[in-house]
């Protein structure tokens, strides 16, 4: 289980975290949203032990893990640039790792080439970017780590190779109970691997659910009206966006279901629908919610 205990960390007299706590529990896939510059890598830097944290406590299991290389041992940090030794082939860092990491599994990253079809002797700083990836999870994966630490990681992978990636990590989450941390732009990929999410704003976790919760709190809806809208019809929920659409409103609404289907009933609509939304549109509209919105201008 990883504990992040009310954790802050200063670069240069700002606060890139604030005071954050967050627990992801074994066998769990959680995912970590938020704005350009929230402090989401700092994050990730201090829970696999590269960077240490001002106040606070990071454990894995009960243990702390800056500088602690039995903690390190279990855990994979994957970087959004992921690092290779210099003029390495794919074979020379396969035995680097080996001697770091005590599960490595070499039968593993033989079976793992059929995923991965790179020659062994080829340099890693001659392959493409895509590529460089491919061989980032094809090592990362053969250490059998317990916690996978990911930093935009599905960056240069083709829809082919993403897919094959998501079901290595699924399978080894299912078979092994590995615990995964994912940090990624692409909300759609995160929707596709996560069971928890949680979005962070300037150095603060202002939201942690479980995704199916997250997605029973904000729904869309599709109403219009034979004559004009009813007085009082946004009073008693929460609307976080509304647009008119021809006769027909769309709005966003934040709550439960049951209470919002029975807030705009009482106003007898001639059309009501409740659509679902996708992880996106959830991100876009909580984080509006707390004035991070998209700019209607062009320059």
């Amino acid at each position: 289980m990883i504990e992040i205990k009310q954790v802050s960390k200063l670069y240069e007299g700002k606060e890139a975290i604030k005071d954050v706590t967050l627990v992801i529990h074994e066998g769990s896939i959680f995912g970590l949203l938020g704005s350009n510059g929230a402090g989401k890598t700092t994050l990730l830097k201090m829970l696999s032990g590269n960077l240490i944290q001002d106040c606070g406590e990071v454990l894995i299991d009960q243990s702390h893990v800056f500088e602690n290389r039995e903690v390190k041992n279990r855990c994979f940090f994957l970087p959004d640039t992921p690092y290779f030794l210099a003029n390495y082939t794919i074979m020379q860092m396969a035995g680097f790792y080996s001697h770091i990491y005590s599960d490595w599994n070499q039968e593993r990253f033989y079976q793992l080439q059929e995923v991965f079809p790179i020659p062994f002797q080829n340099k890693i700083h001659k392959l493409s970017k895509g590529m460089q990836r491919q061989v980032a999870f094809w090592l990362a994966l053969s250490t059998m780590p317990e916690v996978l630490i990911l930093d935009e990681p599905f960056d240069g992978l083709d829809p082919v190779m993403r897919k094959n990636v998501k079901q290595l990590l699924i399978q080894d989450v299912s078979e092994r109970k590995m615990t995964i941390l994912i940090s990624s732009h692409n909300l759609r990929e995160i929707e596709d691997l996560a069971d928890h999410v949680g979005i962070l704003h300037k150095g603060e976790l202002i939201i942690q659910k479980d995704l199916d919760d997250l997605k029973a709190d904000v729904h869309k809806v599709q109403i219009a009206f034979k004559n004009k809208i009813p007085y009082g019809i946004y009073r008693g929920v929460q609307v976080l966006n509304k647009e008119r659409r021809g006769s027909v409103i769309v709005c966003i609404v934040k709550g439960k279901k049951s209470e919002i289907e029975s807030h705009f009933n009482q106003f007898q609509p001639e059309i009501f629908d409740m659509l679902p939304l996708t992880l996106e549109e959830i991100f876009i509209y909580e984080m509006g919610d707390i004035g991070y919105v998209i700019q209607n201008n062009l320059v």
